[in-house]
């Protein structure tokens, strides 16, 4: 019995032992928790039911260059209720005030939100929907109602918001305002100007009250956000819808592809209009590309403008040159460079070579005086900057390509291909600025789409008008540039666009692209220039993409027009006012001849009048402004006159009339 009591008490010592084993081992693994896991545990806890939620910035706003709201960021916001948040007291005090007023700002009746709003307490949601999409004014409004009026932990109310960027008047220039999203990605202004418009994020703290629903924890935020920057756009909207719509016309009226317009102030490279349209499947045009700056392609025709500033700078030729076009055929290397016109046009000058674009004769002028240097015709495109791109703030510019001699990509028939156009690429917004360097005087700038950035009416960046190259050529082959862009319009190709109240320059060009492939060969017809002709304010660019050939294919057909229609409508529907410089400025020859005048009037013997007859009062003003101090006697007419008429007198002598 002792040995059996003693195996009892090995037992128990035993057992005992264990339970202080396992008891300092749960001490241990406690004092693990409570000091080694235990904040990451709390961390843990907290992050799932507490969480510090991003409320972004508004962005700045985008404005045309006259004040007009592009685009903008609005808050919209959406409206919950925690049906479990609110006492049973302030519940049943306030429900039938609360449906009134829901009732009557979204227009259900009171009992259909008395019912819903029941039913959730009844059912504990701590997530009923009420409103989304709403503005400020009208949150704050909710926030007023009964029972939403003590906040989030009083009164259930749930406020979710959410930026949405918006464009008040529409899609202007879509495709150059851009957008920007999350993953870092996007176009035009919004996305290339992010950093000043996106502001700086606020936060605020968020408690789990559901699955995925999340309610504020206070009724503030914990850091309010920053707006950002605006941004002031050179986009002068009344020009842009003008542009926008002419291309569209003659888009729909030619089914073509695609086209697009940009229109440039002369002088300080402001963009004031750009328009890009593309056909959908359904026959409509939007925005889908920005084809002004991203699409690169032979430009044809309008290169030509190239050949005649360099025949003329260099002194190779003058506009009175004479070429023979040879039928309309040259050929080089066994390939042939043919006129549009059948036949060709003879033996003409150069200057009217390019006014009715004849390939012939400006490839013959360009290949006979630079084929022996080649490195002098293309080092002048080079130093307009049209071998690389225009450097643009808006992502996706295209690549221009310029061959250059002595590379790979140079041959036999490069230069000769080069002078009508073809076997080079740019974009249409670097042909736009070689036309407009024209027009600035030979001064080439850079274009540009933003003029300023602000904060409110203060200025935190401003963007200067940038120059390419400060003279493109000599004035004396300018001059005569400008002449011959005139007659293209006056009576060259682009004689159709003539208009005897407005004054215009350019050239046209016809392109075909794909030629190497004939299934697949299409035309792009374009147009460019400046006006007025004789004091440039604006300079436009028209491209149209596979017009369709029955309708008409050349520029002057298919572009010009729009050209036209914008210049037209800036001249004639804008108020104009003529103001005369420098109007106290004295003329040398003016003031001499005056002083002769005087001089002679001086020396000449005044006499005189017969006033008799006359109504007093003009009889008066008459003899006074003669230099004669008139005394009257009596009222009516002159009956009487003290110095006969005919008689000489001297200035300030007394003459009395008589009057009945």
């Amino acid at each position: 019995m002792a040995v059996e009591d003693k195996k009892i008490s090995y037992r128990m010592y035993f057992v005992a032992f264990m339970f202080l084993v396992m008891a300092v081992l749960i001490l241990i693994k406690l004092n693990n928790i409570q000091w080694v896991e235990g904040p990451y545990y709390r961390k843990l806890a907290k992050e799932r039911t507490v969480k510090n939620f991003t409320i972004p910035a508004n962005k700045g706003n985008v404005y045309s260059a006259d004040g007009s709201l592009l685009a903008t960021s609005i808050p919209e916001y959406s409206i919950y209720f925690d049906a479990v948040a609110p006492s049973s007291e302030l519940f049943k005090e306030n429900i039938k005030a609360l449906s009134d007023s829901l009732s009557v700002m979204f227009g259900k009746s009171s009992g259909h939100y008395q019912a819903k709003l029941q039913k959730a307490r009844a059912n504990k949601s701590r997530y009923l929907f009420i409103a989304k999409k709403l503005s400020y004014t009208e949150q704050m409004r909710i926030k007023s109602f009964p029972l939403f009026n003590k906040g989030a932990n009083k009164g259930g109310l749930i406020i979710e918001q959410k930026i949405v960027r918006e464009h008040p008047i529409g899609l202007v220039a879509k495709r150059t305002i851009g957008y920007e999203r999350s993953n870092e990605d996007g176009k035009g202004l919004e996305y290339a100007f992010r950093d000043y418009l996106n502001g700086k994020n606020g936060h605020r703290m968020m408690q789990k009250i559901a699955k995925n629903q999340w309610k504020p924890i206070n009724d503030v935020n914990e850091k309010e956000p920053v707006d950002g920057y605006d941004i002031i756009s050179t986009i002068d909207v009344y020009i842009q819808d003008i542009a926008h719509h002419a291309l569209l016309k003659q888009l729909e009226y030619y089914t073509a592809d695609h086209g697009c317009v940009v229109v440039m102030e002369t002088k300080t490279g402001h963009i004031k209009a750009i328009s890009n349209l593309g056909r959908a499947e359904d026959g409509s045009y939007y925005e889908t590309q920005n084809y002004a700056i991203t699409e690169s392609h032979e430009p044809g025709s309008t290169f030509k403008l190239i050949d005649l500033i360099a025949l003329l700078d260099d002194k190779k030729v003058d506009t009175s040159t004479v070429y023979d076009s040879r039928g309309g055929v040259v050929e080089y290397y066994g390939k042939k460079v043919k006129d549009s016109k059948p036949g060709g046009y003879g033996k003409i000058s150069v200057g009217k070579a390019f006014e009715v674009s004849s390939n012939t004769v400006l490839v013959q002028a360009v290949v006979d005086h630079y084929k022996n240097n080649p490195k002098q015709f293309v080092d002048r495109i080079n130093s307009y900057g049209l071998n690389k791109p225009l450097d643009l703030p808006i992502k996706g510019e295209g690549k221009p390509y310029i061959p250059q001699p002595g590379t790979p990509g140079w041959y036999g028939t490069t230069l000769p291909w080069m002078a009508f156009g073809y076997n080079v690429s740019i974009t249409p917004l670097q042909t736009l600025a070689l036309y407009n360097a024209v027009a600035n005087n030979g001064v080439m700038v850079k274009p540009i789409f933003v003029s300023e950035i602000k904060e409110w009416n203060k200025i935190i960046k401003k963007f200067d008008t940038q120059v390419i190259n400060p003279k493109i050529c000599s004035q004396e082959a300018l001059k005569k540039v400008h002449k011959v862009l005139e007659n293209v319009v006056e009576k060259g190709t682009g004689s159709k666009l003539y208009s005897k109240d407005f004054s215009m320059a350019g050239k046209t060009g016809t392109a075909q692209v794909n030629y190497k492939d004939k299934s697949n060969m299409y035309y792009a017809s374009s147009f460019v220039g400046y006006f007025p002709a004789n004091q440039p304010k604006y300079s436009c660019i028209v491209v149209v993409h596979k017009p369709n050939v029955t309708a008409g294919y050349y520029g002057a057909d298919v572009a010009g027009p729009v050209f036209k229609r914008i210049a037209q409508k800036i001249f004639t529907d804008s108020p104009s006012m003529n103001l005369v410089k420098n109007i106290d400025a004295k003329v040398v020859a003016q003031e001499k001849s005056y002083a002769e005048y005087y001089k002679k009037v001086e020396k000449e013997e005044q006499i005189v009048p017969n006033v008799k007859g006359m109504e007093g009062m003009d009889a008066v003003a008459l003899l006074e402004n003669l230099g004669l101090k008139v005394k009257v006697i009596g009222v009516g007419k002159v009956k009487k006159q003290s110095l006969t008429s005919g008689q000489a007198f001297n200035k300030n002598q007394i003459i009395i009339i008589e009057l009945s």
